[in-house]
């Protein structure tokens, strides 16, 4: 799909931007912006079929629109995620516009972050086959997290885009709430076939897994590994905190005693609850248990730089 001058006609995209990214919300990008940013890097631009229609319905009916090369995404992880449930295990590639807060993805996949770079890879990227999770039926691409983190998220969305130094004291009292007197998560774990009670403050299950080394927070291996790495965290004081977060910063964590890990392709979570509140790519949603984790290999089509040589 790398287009030459003057061999092939310029790529058909069709742009989906989240209105709610932390670029778009700050007002440093605008919709049209992005538009023309496109037109002037030499691709078609074709109009959304269903602008203002809800998120998720917009990206599945861009996804199925004929004739197109790529869709364009504009947003942070979750919104990469909500793109992956529509284009999962289709031809049509995901093209990445990181205008997010963490961007890990973009970091995982070698992509700019600045807007003009990556708006070049969408004109003479190549395509890339990567991973994806899933968890009964709701695709994530970075990692799937419950417990602590995943009720802590909470506060931040409700505060997106107008967090201030109140809203911060809060959330840091909130931690400390959850670290004293909030209830570990009891749950039934099937794993490798065996099946045994956990109780956890936090579990997440990574896409691949994440690197280790000075300054790899958050980063990971490979996107194409096919396979889940399970980490399990059963109690999370404040003393433990310091720990862990002194193990990501010298990049030495993965043996310390207070985590679990397991490398799988599957695993199954159980809990005697209506449903279970899942943190997907940093994305909250309630999920009936039993929750049902697989791997999906080479399941999403992305553009990457075209000197990509993973």
């Amino acid at each position: 799909m790398t287009r030459q001058d003057g061999e092939a006609p310029a790529r058909r995209i069709v742009l989906v931007a989240n209105g709610a990214a932390g670029s778009l919300i700050d007002g440093g990008v605008t919709p049209e912006a992005l538009h023309a940013h496109l037109e002037g890097a030499g691709l078609h631009v074709v109009p959304e079929p269903q602008p203002d229609a809800p998120l998720p319905e917009r990206l599945k009916a861009a996804a199925a629109m004929p004739g197109i090369d790529a869709v364009a995404v504009a947003g942070g992880d979750g919104t990469l995620a909500c793109a992956a449930q529509a284009l999962a295990g289709q031809d049509v590639p995901l093209g990445i516009l990181p205008l997010g807060t963490m961007n890990l993805l973009a970091n995982d996949l070698g992509l700019p972050l600045d807007l003009d770079a990556a708006v070049a890879v969408l004109a003479t990227g190549i395509v890339r086959a990567i991973d994806a999770g899933e968890v009964n039926g709701h695709v994530f691409l970075i990692n799937s997290v419950l417990g602590m983190p995943a009720r802590m998220a909470r506060h931040r969305e409700a505060r997106r885009s107008r967090m201030g130094a109140l809203d911060l004291l809060r959330m840091a009292s909130g931690l400390l709430r959850h670290l004293g007197r909030y209830p570990r998560e009891r749950a039934e774990l099937t794993l490798a076939g065996r099946t045994r009670r956990v109780r956890f403050r936090a579990l997440a299950v990574v896409c691949g897994d994440y690197r280790e080394g000075l300054g790899q927070v958050l980063s990971r291996v490979g996107v194409d590994g096919g396979h889940l790495t399970l980490y399990l965290v059963e109690t999370l004081s404040a003393a433990r905190l310091v720990r862990l977060r002194l193990g990501f910063a010298v990049g030495e964590w993965r043996r310390l005693p207070d985590l679990e890990r397991h490398e799988t392709d599957a695993l199954t979570l159980d809990a005697r609850r209506r449903a279970l509140r899942v943190m997907n790519d940093g994305e909250v949603v309630l999920i009936a248990p039993p929750l049902r984790y697989r791997i999906r290999p080479d399941a999403l089509r992305v553009l990457v730089p075209a000197e990509d040589d993973r």
